[in-house]
């Protein structure tokens, strides 16, 4: 049933609009394009941005004082990862004769960011459109939004799970307002399953937020606030009218473009972004394990938001999306059980790839934590993944050394419920039997598989790799082929030198029959 269309009233902004679209303040406007909370003019090499005269629960833009202040932090807070892009701002005045100008002499009657526009092809909701962000770009991306969290003003208290209580109790309050698009019992339901989590969570929140991990993040961290220019993603257009709504633990900053993933069936990429965000800021397995609490609650808005628009255009699409949003919300809560999978294999065999593939249909979302040797040596080298460490790095006390805190990880992660990939050689039969060892200790399944590929074709593969964290090349991969690994029980062996999605295939059959 379509929601009611609200009463439409003329719209204050009308004159100033009609003014800047004329053709001469700013030049030819190509596009204009209208959100829930602003009107952006987009000419050939600019975007300017006009907030909307409007008020909702959440944000109020009712007077050109809050207007005008909503834009001033907007630039502040957006320069902090697009100073490139955002440029500063302009009054459009009212001269003595009535005539509008833009900077003019009169009195200011309403305020414009000017923004450099980039193309309109450039942000990451279209080439996640064209499936097109490919493994280096999610990782620049994860990269830039550590960078972001680093520098970002801390909040010092130790009240995580109360703050995130106020946030389900706003949701509350916004699906209430929107019944009619969202049946109460289904959000009771949703508001249930929420809490519930946030009780078995409320002591991991608390210590995160007394450890620090709460920040004055992005706020808005979707796909459409993220673009491409010269090759680097680009964040923008951050949450700016309200600092409280901002501040939050920065994985709950990250869950929304994790969701965001996820609601498009592009669940790999949100593993991806996820575990490289942990690889070089680690947060800790139970940090880790908030993550599904934290993407249903970010789907749950974007449900009471569309439901919102919904209400005022009456648009169907608009209520299956708002519908979808919830349904989603509910399904991330579902309960899986946690599993241990070890991914083994000499170097060149692309253990690292099949654990990139299948992460994301392991355990709940956004999928298994893949534990790499590799990261977890550069880490006790204090040094970050890519870095290359000198041969005599590669001791047998630091082999030691990091297959124990890849375990202690492990062991770890699986306690807080969240399942595990762990990517090393295994080479030797005793670390098989460790991590095998582990899972039943922990009570939970265990499944290996071993990857094969013939000398020569893992010597090219290691030849030609770059910017990764594994320092092996063609010395380190023959040298591996001279010595046995044992009898390898009953991990799953693939050939590993056919198509990667082959046997990335083959690795998840095996997984979901032995899940069954």
């Amino acid at each position: 049933m379509a929601a009611p269309k609200a009463q439409e009233h003329a719209d204050p902004q009308a004159e100033l609009l009609a003014f800047l679209e004329g053709g001469e303040p700013l030049g030819p406007v190509e596009r204009r394009i209208d959100t829930h909370g602003a009107h952006v003019l987009l000419t050939r090499d600019r975007a300017w941005k006009m907030k909307r005269a409007a008020h909702y629960a959440y944000l109020d833009f009712s007077t050109r004082d809050r207007r005008r202040e909503a834009l001033e932090a907007e630039l502040r807070l957006n320069r902090r990862t697009a100073p490139e892009l955002y440029l500063g701002m302009a009054p459009v005045t009212r001269g003595s004769d009535g005539a509008l100008a833009l900077g003019g002499e009169g009195e200011p009657v309403e305020w414009l960011l000017e923004m450099r526009r980039f193309p309109d092809d450039a942000l990451l909701d279209d080439i996640a459109a064209r499936k097109g962000l490919e493994p280096p770009l999610l990782t620049a991306l994860a990269d830039r939004i550590v960078a972001l969290h680093a520098e970002a003003e801390r909040y010092s208290g130790g009240d995580g799970a109360a703050r995130i209580a106020a946030i389900l109790d706003g949701n509350r309050r916004s699906f209430a307002d929107v019944a009619d698009v969202i049946p109460a019992e289904q959000a009771q339901a949703l508001d249930t399953l929420q809490r519930a989590e946030l009780d078995r969570c409320a002591a991991r929140l608390d210590a995160r937020a007394r450890a620090g991990r709460i920040r004055h993040g992005h706020g808005d961290l979707h796909l459409r606030n993220i673009a491409l220019i010269d090759g680097a993603p680009v964040l923008f257009d951050c949450l700016e009218f309200d600092a409280e709504l901002a501040t939050v633990d920065v994985l709950y900053d990250l869950a929304f473009l994790l969701m965001d993933l996820w609601h498009r069936g592009q669940r790999i990429d949100a593993n991806i972004v996820a575990n490289r965000y942990l690889d070089v800021s680690p947060q800790g397995a139970g940090g880790y394990s908030l993550l599904p609490l934290f993407l249903s609650i970010r789907a749950a808005i974007r449900g009471h938001v569309a439901a919102a628009a919904a209400r005022s255009t009456g648009e169907e699409t608009k209520i299956a999306e708002a519908r979808d949003y919830c349904r989603l919300a509910a399904d991330l809560l579902a309960p899986a059980a946690p599993r241990l999978v070890a991914v083994g294999g000499l170097s060149g065999t692309g253990k690292s790839s099949v654990a990139r593939l299948i992460g994301a249909w392991i355990g709940r979302a956004p999928g298994a934590r893949v534990l790499r040797s590799d990261v977890f040596r550069k880490r006790l080298a204090g040094v970050s993944p890519e870095t290359r460490l000198p041969p005599e790095s590669y001791t047998a006390a630091a082999s030691d050394h990091t297959y124990e805190a890849l375990f202690e990880s492990a062991e770890d992660h699986l306690r807080c419920g969240s399942s595990v990939i762990l990517d090393a050689v295994f080479s030797s039969r005793s670390e098989r039997e460790v991590a095998q060892m582990i899972a039943e200790r922990d009570r939970v399944p265990f499944h290996g598989i071993w990857l094969e590929a013939p000398e020569q074709e893992r010597i090219a593969r290691v030849s030609v790799r770059s910017g990764d964290a594994s320092d092996a090349g063609p010395t380190v991969a023959r040298d591996q082929s001279r010595k046995s690994v044992g009898d390898l029980g009953s991990w799953l062996r693939l050939r590993a030198n056919r198509p990667l999605d082959i046997v990335a295939q083959a690795a998840r059959a095996f997984l979901e029959r032995r899940r069954r």
